[in-house]
């Protein structure tokens, strides 16, 4: 699929627009009528608010209008670093996204810049957006990425565990059945698997792992980039165990290590 074109500044505002110089640092909006018309997905931080980008900032403060997960998570986004609220801004969330994506498709074709965040995290991974930006760049529409802060990512290289090749599964399903069948399909993978899961699936998960995959090892990542962020390391049974009536706050990243050499080898010779 052809890429956008990579977005370049234009010159005067279109005609019925005004642009409004900023002073430059906090608390100042930056002029608008300087972004294409286009959406532009914006990643936000996933805990540690340090971790948004300064593209991300520049981002924020020049769309005209900003579609976001949950409206009152981003007002407190924008508020902790001084950015005016666009306007609109409005909900674009898994319930609702086709209904948003009329409304992003509306304000691009009427010349404005579209901003587009989830809660935390990049949209489209695990969270709204996939949707939108397909149809988007179907349709032949600026699509601009602002990338940043992903748990996925940063508990790979956090866990010790491979990093050569991984699959993401993003969550697992609610049920017991569906979760078997998913990791199944992955047995024989040689690559890292990283998923997300609840606090209150987390035991079940790891002991439907634990009776899918056998005792491999396992990272599982909680509380990312914040003040309490820690790693549970250990083989799928201890951690089944560990976990088995424990249920921590926050979203959980779990790394499961692939298929290797020496498993192999331990197979075959158990064969024989």
């Amino acid at each position: 699929m052809a890429r956008p074109k990579s977005g370049k500044l234009r010159g005067p505002a279109p005609s019925g627009r005004t642009r409004r110089e900023g002073a430059g640092g906090e608390g100042t909006r930056a002029p608008k009528g300087v972004l294409e018309p286009g959406l532009y997905v914006i990643a936000t931080p996933i805990g540690n608010m340090d971790d948004i980008t300064l593209r991300a900032l520049d981002r924020l403060k020049a769309v005209d209008a900003l579609a976001c997960e949950d409206t009152r998570v981003t007002a407190k986004l924008l508020s902790r670093f001084g950015i005016e609220k666009p306007s609109p801004l409005f909900s674009c969330h898994e319930h609702n996204e086709a209904r948003a994506l009329g409304r992003v498709q509306s304000l691009i074709e009427a010349g404005l810049a579209v901003g587009l965040v989830s809660d935390a995290g990049l949209p489209g991974i695990s969270d709204p957006g996939y949707r939108i930006i397909s149809t988007l760049i179907e349709d032949g529409l600026k699509v601009e990425i602002a990338p940043g802060a992903n748990a996925a990512t940063m508990a790979l290289v956090a866990s010790g565990l491979s990093t050569s090749s991984f699959t993401f599964l993003g969550f697992a399903s609610r049920k017991a059945g569906k979760r078997k069948k998913m990791l199944e399909a992955e047995a024989e993978g040689e690559h890292t698997l990283i998923l997300y899961e609840s606090p209150h699936r987390i035991g079940a998960f790891l002991a439907d792992a634990f009776e899918v995959l056998g005792d491999r090892r396992a990272v599982v990542a909680l509380e990312l980039t914040k003040m309490f962020e820690r790693y549970h390391r250990g083989t799928l049974s201890e951690l089944a165990a560990e976990f088995a009536d424990d249920k921590p706050k926050g979203e959980i990243t779990v790394l499961i290590e692939g298929v290797t050499r020496k498993s192999r080898r331990e197979e075959a010779e158990d064969d024989d």
